[in-house]
């Protein structure tokens, strides 16, 4: 029996956010509104959300023994995460700067912080945790080397799910335990090692031929498509007006992860996620935006 429905391994920042007008060209400077402090990061916003939606969830991070710390401890114990796996100390806690602009869309820089400190050893410390998760999460806001240590302490039985954001090459035992790997265009292109030409069957074929047991790429409006070695379906997009996009693709891969420990199949889960996404895009920020099992199942 796991105690815990999903593990998220990853990041957890404060997100400073400003909404503005248009985003600022190179050497330009523009006027916003006032500041907003959000608790986010990739780890802590899947956390989040899976929890929201009724997951029994934990979340391995680490934050520095500060303000921004404490908001995003108090913020995964109000959504009902369980923080016994959240380190404190070693830096600062990560920061994120987020720009918005009316449309929605955010553009996001990211300042590691402590996320940069958690570390393998950190991994093999909390080997009590991932024998106890049925799905585990990561993410790659964190070190390369840590989510190679979270691999190689998986159990027979567990699953993994990535979302390699932001995106990087993966060695192939990474990649060979991803089931999904979940990626939008621009991450795909990158961990295929280059351009890739054709519909996104192609570019699902492409990476599916590097070693990951399933796919899944995003594609906004246009929903997603799951890829395994068998078949690949279109999921569709819920139409719903974006207020902003902040944090969707954390609550989409929460969902799908979860939704996949409970017994889905992959296609099944993807399309509750795209639900979930489509939720969280109504509200502005990341965790205040997403959406309780009730509210996904009312879209």
């Amino acid at each position: 029996m796991y105690d815990y429905d999903l593990l998220v391994v990853g990041s957890a920042n404060a997100d400073l956010v400003i909404r503005v007008e248009r985003r600022p060209a190179a050497g330009e400077t523009v006027l916003g509104s006032d500041l907003v402090v959000h608790p986010g990061g990739k780890g802590a916003n899947q956390a989040v959300a899976a929890a929201r939606l009724g997951a029994r969830t934990a979340l391995l991070a680490r934050v520095g023994d500060d303000g921004h710390g404490r908001l995003l401890l108090q913020s995964q114990r109000a959504a009902g995460v369980d923080p016994a796996g959240v380190l404190v100390g070693g830096a600062p806690t990560g920061v994120a700067l987020i720009t918005v602009d009316p449309s929605g869309d955010n553009s996001i820089v990211v300042s590691p912080g402590a996320n940069a400190r958690l570390a393998p050893e950190d991994v093999r410390a909390a080997s009590g945790l991932l024998q106890a998760s049925r799905v585990v999460s990561a993410q790659l806001e964190i070190p390369l080397e840590t989510v190679v240590e979270v691999v190689r302490s998986l159990l027979s039985g567990t699953r993994f799910v990535l979302n390699p954001s932001p995106p990087r090459p993966l060695p192939a035992e990474v990649l060979a335990a991803c089931d999904p790997l979940i990626v939008n265009e621009h991450e795909a292109r990158v961990i295929a090692g280059g351009e890739l030409d054709g519909s996104p069957e192609d570019w699902a074929a492409a990476l599916l031929a590097l070693g990951p047991r399933s796919v899944v790429v995003t594609l906004g409006a246009e929903g997603a498509l799951v890829a395994t070695g068998e078949a690949m379906t279109r999921i569709k997009s819920v139409k719903v007006d974006a207020v902003d996009t902040t944090g969707a693709g954390d609550a989409f891969t929460a969902a799908l992860a979860w939704r996949l420990g409970a017994g889905s199949s992959l296609p099944d889960a993807a399309a509750y996620a795209a639900r979930v996404g489509a939720a969280a895009v109504t509200r502005p920020g990341a965790q205040e935006s997403f959406p309780t099992a009730e509210e996904v199942e009312s879209l």
